[in-house]
């Protein structure tokens, strides 16, 4: 196999110490929920210094199994007792079979560069105390703060984390160590992403066969199999939502234009004015999963779970009715999620109008209809008896997980064909995002449940019949 920099190149001195030019840092222990105060604040201080929260898309608020410990839907990171971060300290050019014994070292943190079968780069890294990490992958063991992992689902979904004893993948895309991310311990408290990350070792491996080369300024660089692509928004993700171009981010946080597909060897080239510095509505996908950023800051613009409440009772409040029924309906409580209540609003996904479930109407008979009237009667589209317009006919919810919102306005519309119910301003946002599938693809999804958006906008706004009285 022929590298992006042959070994015949890679002859510096045997060992070299580094100037700390890309900041790694090393494994943690397991972390709390974003709802519960972190173990490692220290004692004086008043409130824990978050340094942000990452949200996994698809997921409407928890897992499906709920959230428990490591793996959960969502997680906040806080500063640490003591910094745990690392840094670049010592190069090491080595013959292979040594490599083994240059790693046994359990107590040093070290990335393994494997240039040939007989020539290895060994880089070296020492306690950082400027900064904290968190790694997150699909690895169960203590090093991984947050265990992500891809489900099982259609081709119109997107992946995300499994519960405990969730069905998880059994061929999963996302690495065990599939990256990290450093945050600085003083303020602005900058928060940067890492492809990779510390195996139990504490030891990051590139093998022959994956992407590596020389940088510039004589260290070394790669990427991971499946690779780890951030988009950054190209504004203000509150006030100006509009998506920017995904990158891939490189072990040692250099950003390159993406490779022809998501494993090729060749690397894309490099993009010298972007940076792996996150920011709020930052997107993290790891070929399987996709998480989303959240800083402080943006967060304060988002509903909580109690506002969402609020948002729920008003909307049963104003006691909206099926225009054919006239049967008031109701949107269930947060804690009830897919399964259908009888009262439960539903939508022509094609004009908006809310009515409640009935079991006709059908253009294209698939089947009886479903036991107790709860569920659609088979798969055919469906005739809207107040505008004749044909198309999906589906339950509504009401979007739970408040970190995916980019205010907190009224829940008037709604995603397509999902029904996942939020504010205008984030349907119309998330509408204009394509997010990766596979190993090329991109395609908007609903970021409460993962379903492809369809329609000209993939959503639509809803039309209720007040009461009649």
């Amino acid at each position: 196999m022929v590298l992006e920099g042959s070994s015949e190149a890679l002859c510096p001195p045997p060992s070299l110490e580094l100037r700390p030019s890309c900041n790694k840092s090393q494994p943690s222990p397991p972390l709390g929920s974003s709802s519960q105060p972190h173990d490692g604040v220290f004692p004086e201080d008043k409130e824990p210094v978050k340094y942000g929260e990452l949200v996994v898309l698809g997921h409407n608020g928890s897992l499906a199994n709920g959230d428990k410990g490591r793996r959960r839907s969502r997680l906040a990171l806080y500063k640490r007792p003591k910094a745990n971060g690392v840094k670049p300290d010592v190069i090491h050019n080595v013959s292979t079979p040594l490599v083994s014994k240059a790693l046994s070292n359990k107590s040093q943190h070290s990335i393994s560069y494997t240039l040939s079968r007989s020539h290895s780069v060994i880089v070296e890294y020492t306690h950082d105390t400027n900064t904290d990490m968190f790694q997150i992958g699909r690895s169960t063991e203590s090093m991984i703060d947050f265990v992500v992992t891809d489900t099982a689902g259609s081709s119109g979904q997107v992946g995300g984390a499994v519960g405990e004893g969730g069905g998880q993948s059994i061929q999963s895309t996302i690495s065990r160590y599939a990256c990290r991310i450093m945050c600085e311990r003083s303020a602005p408290y900058t928060a940067r992403i890492y492809a990779a990350g510390f195996d139990s070792s504490k030891n990051i491996f590139l093998g022959e066969r994956a992407a590596k080369w020389r940088t510039s300024d004589g260290l070394m660089d790669g990427l991971t199999t499946n690779g780890v692509l951030v988009m950054h928004p190209a504004g203000e993700f509150v006030s100006e939502p509009a998506p920017g171009v995904w990158r891939e981010i490189s072990v040692c946080g250099n950003v390159f234009a993406l490779r022809e597909t998501r494993s090729a060897q060749q690397r894309g080239k490099l993009v010298e004015n972007e940076s792996n510095t996150l920011q709020d509505g930052s997107l993290i996908d790891l070929c399987g999963a996709t998480l989303l950023w959240r800083t402080p800051t943006g967060l304060r613009h988002t509903p909580t779970l109690k506002q969402l409440e609020c948002l729920r009772q008003e909307l049963n409040a104003a006691r909206p009715q099926c225009p054919v029924g006239f049967n008031t309906l109701a949107f269930p409580s947060l804690a009830q999620r897919e399964i259908v209540d009888k009262k439960q609003p539903w939508v022509y996904v094609n004009c908006g109008h809310v009515h409640g479930y009935h079991n006709w109407g059908y253009r294209k008979e698939k089947g009886p209809p479903g036991p107790g009237g709860t569920a659609p009667a088979g798969t055919g589209e469906r005739e809207c008896p107040m505008c004749r317009r044909v198309g999906p006919y589906v339950p509504l919810w009401l979007g739970c997980e408040g970190g995916l919102y980019l205010d907190a306005g009224p829940p008037t519309h709604a995603f397509c064909p999902c029904g996942h119910v939020c504010s205008e301003k984030t349907v119309a946002g998330w509408s204009q995002i394509p997010l990766p599938h596979g190993t090329h693809a991109f395609h908007a999804a609903c970021p409460f449940c993962g379903t492809w958006l369809t329609g000209e906008q993939g959503h639509i706004k809803l039309i209720f019949q007040g009461p009649v009285d």
